[in-house]
């Protein structure tokens, strides 16, 4: 029996990187020999064990062939006589298929070293294109890391695209690789790479629509769509790691991909596509309920984050009462995120504040702090209440931004 670690555990070490669960394979045993030495099963597609101690998984070395479509669609071959070369050759990418032997030997028969060296994602054999998932691995790990992916690669990738590989997808699969990579540090490197490798308009078409089509000429006509929501996901990244923020700063100009053009230099006739793609995305993907939710106020109000200024004291109340700031404050919060991320994603903006999001905030707890007691006490009743509530709030609002509004002329 030989045991070595291996995968991402491996890697990030010799990046350098801080590493988390520790994967173990197996050479050279049985189930019935792992169980005899204290190890607990618990893999259910292939043999899994947890060491007796550090409830680490140690996996036996093994082969797969795929004999159906999608991720399930394999058989296992895991057997005393599979070589530790033989388990490397199923992974995915040359990075990941390093082991390490206990005396810190490292095994590396893929050259894996050297694309770690040279920043190439490269795939070991030609299984890469047996599991569909992997396009979105590898399209996450660019991001993560900031490699490129081998011309190779590319082609085995566009090649699986041609042959609809990417159809057996299932969403939970798709949103849990989506989620990971919207936390990277640039997570826009994520859709460029999918884009460059031809599977951006297979797997997010609405966002690939976007490449191309013009920014509102009032900002900034010189970068397209596609390249503003690129910034504005990274600007998001920096502004919080908060996946919910970041997906709604993904969705939030969605509409503009399919908007006539002459309709885009008004600013606002994106709005209600952008609302209609992101539920259709939300639902494609099965996004959890709170960051669907979110996505959808965004593509919904965060111009009226821009023209704050230009805005009735009576329509900011109503954007803050439809955030439904008053009962979830956080909710409110990521709005003002993801609205200033949209901001900075300009070029020369990337490290400008936002004045309006100050603004907006104050907007909110003058008119929170409007206390219905007073209300109640002078005999108000019923309808009444809400009436007189919302009047003192408008007032509390308009009263704030024409101090802002002196402020600034001032």
């Amino acid at each position: 029996m030989e045991i070595y670690l291996v995968g991402g555990c491996v890697r990030d070490q010799l990046l350098g990187l801080p590493t988390k669960d520790k994967d173990w394979v197996v050479v050279g045993a049985s189930p019935t020999q792992m169980i005899d030495q204290g190890f607990r099963s618990v893999g259910k597609d292939f043999p899994v064990f947890l060491h007796p101690k550090t409830q680490e998984e140690y996996a036996l070395a093994r082969t797969e062939r795929k004999t159906a479509p999608g991720h399930k669609g394999f058989a296992i071959h895991a057997s005393p006589d599979v070589t530790l070369e033989q388990d490397l050759a199923r992974r995915d990418l040359t990075i990941n298929a390093i082991a390490q032997a206990p005396d810190g030997t490292l095994i590396d028969p893929y050259h894996g070293q050297q694309d770690l060296n040279n920043k190439i994602l490269r795939h070991v054999s030609p299984a890469f294109s047996e599991d569909p998932v992997r396009v979105l691995r590898i399209a996450r790990f660019a991001a993560r890391f900031n490699f490129t992916i081998a011309d190779e690669t590319k082609v085995l990738i566009q090649n699986m695209v041609t042959a609809n590989e990417l159809t057996h997808l299932v969403p939970e699969r798709v949103w849990q690789e989506l989620s990971k990579a919207l936390t990277t540090d640039q997570p826009s490197l994520f859709f460029t790479t999918l884009r460059d490798a031809g599977a951006l308009q297979s797997l997010f078409p609405e966002v690939d629509r976007l490449f191309g089509v013009p920014q509102v000429p009032k900002w900034h006509p010189e970068i397209d769509t596609g390249i503003h929501v690129m910034m504005v996901i990274d600007q998001a990244a920096k502004l919080s790691q908060d996946i919910a923020v970041i997906f709604a700063a993904l969705c939030h100009d969605l509409g503009k991909g399919t908007t006539p053009i002459d309709i885009l230099p008004h600013h606002n006739g994106h709005e209600a596509r952008s609302i209609e793609l992101t539920e259709r995305l939300c639902q494609r993907l099965r996004v959890p309920k709170d960051i669907h939710q979110l996505a959808v106020k965004v593509a919904q109000y965060h111009t009226h984050m821009h023209l704050l200024m230009e805005l009735k004291p009576k329509t900011i109340l109503n954007v803050i009462e439809a955030l439904d700031a008053f009962r979830r404050p956080q909710q409110f919060a990521q709005y003002l995120l993801a609205s200033e991320a949209d901001f900075r994603g300009r070029p020369g903006y990337e490290d400008a504040d936002m004045p309006n999001a100050e603004v907006f905030q104050r907007c909110y707890e003058v008119s929170k702090a409007i206390d219905v007691k007073p209300i109640l006490s002078a005999g108000y009743k019923g309808k009444a209440i809400s009436e007189i509530l919302t009047q003192q709030r408008t007032n509390a609002i308009d009263q704030l931004m024409k101090n802002v509004k002196q402020q600034r002329k001032n």
